[in-house]
């Protein structure tokens, strides 16, 4: 019976997940004509200064979006019931929002003659460039990416034992100090999950970086679909450079579950010592 419930989740990851992945694969190893080759693995080692810069800056936004998620998902996790719904509401409408033209809208905003350029203007400064710049693809994953970093966090704060917290405060601690030494370690599950739910999206971008970047701010998403949908047509180098990235995403999931793992196993031996 269990096997039967299970039986469309095995079918659905097969349909979408296996097949893709297969195919990704193949493409990756074989050449217009169906012959193998390593030829277009080899060929990514081209495009290492982008590599390095999508990592980069999808490293950067990650860390923003934990540095202004943290505190805000503290905040609501101590509000009342009724208000924190309201809040959450608020987060998560944007989400509602496509992509596309919530990047239009900043596109709007950043230009010369948009919206803050002019508000500058009245203050007798600029206009300044902050269209077709790096800051403005950080912005743009920060915008649209923070809510998958308040989320995580806010659940987990959420379900916090308020005993402990007064316990830390009866046994001396400030509330910075409690802050450090018993909710950070607490929510570190969350912080785990944050920072994958953000980094991922972040590294793989094009729409963000296509219209906010510009050309000179070529990321890996923007190189993939060019392999794909650009006049360099080439799906066979699009799959190697896709498999490259896979593994790259592989790779940082890898080592924050590490991370957790190891945090988890000291928490159990520090409650295991004091009991």
């Amino acid at each position: 019976m269990k096997k039967l419930a299970s039986a469309p989740y095995i079918i659905w990851m097969a349909i979408f997940i296996i097949v893709p992945l297969i195919m990704v694969a193949y493409f990756a190893f074989t050449t217009a004509d169906g012959a193998y080759t390593i030829d277009n693995i080899v060929k990514t080692g081209e495009y290492i200064p982008i590599f390095v810069k999508s990592i980069a800056l999808a490293a950067i936004a990650t860390a923003i979006c934990l540095v202004i998620a943290y505190p805000l998902a503290y905040i609501l996790a101590n509000m009342r019931t009724s208000t924190q719904s309201t809040m959450l509401m608020i987060i998560i409408l944007p989400m509602w929002i496509n992509l596309l033209l919530k990047t239009y809208a900043w596109q709007t905003l950043l230009g010369n003659n948009g919206l803050i350029n002019n508000v500058l203007g009245l203050i007798g400064l600029g206009p300044y460039k902050l269209l077709n710049t790096q800051g403005a693809v950080i912005l743009g994953m920060v915008y649209d990416l923070l809510p998958f970093m308040i989320l995580p966090l806010y659940t987990v704060m959420a379900k916090m034992d308020r005993s402990i917290l007064e316990a830390a405060e009866d046994l001396g601690c400030s509330k910075l100090q409690s802050i450090l030494k018993v909710i950070v370690p607490l929510s570190v599950p969350g912080i785990v999950s944050g920072i994958t739910m953000v980094f991922i999206p972040a590294i793989s971008t094009f729409i963000i970086s296509r219209m906010l970047g510009g050309s000179s701010n070529l990321l890996i998403g923007d190189l993939i679909e060019m392999q794909f949908l650009g006049n360099s047509y080439n799906p066979n180098l699009g799959a190697g450079i896709s498999l490259v990235l896979m593994i790259i995403v592989l790779v940082v999931m890898a080592v924050i579950s590490l991370i957790d793992s190891s945090d988890k196993e000291d928490d159990d031996g520090i409650g295991g010592a004091r009991i």
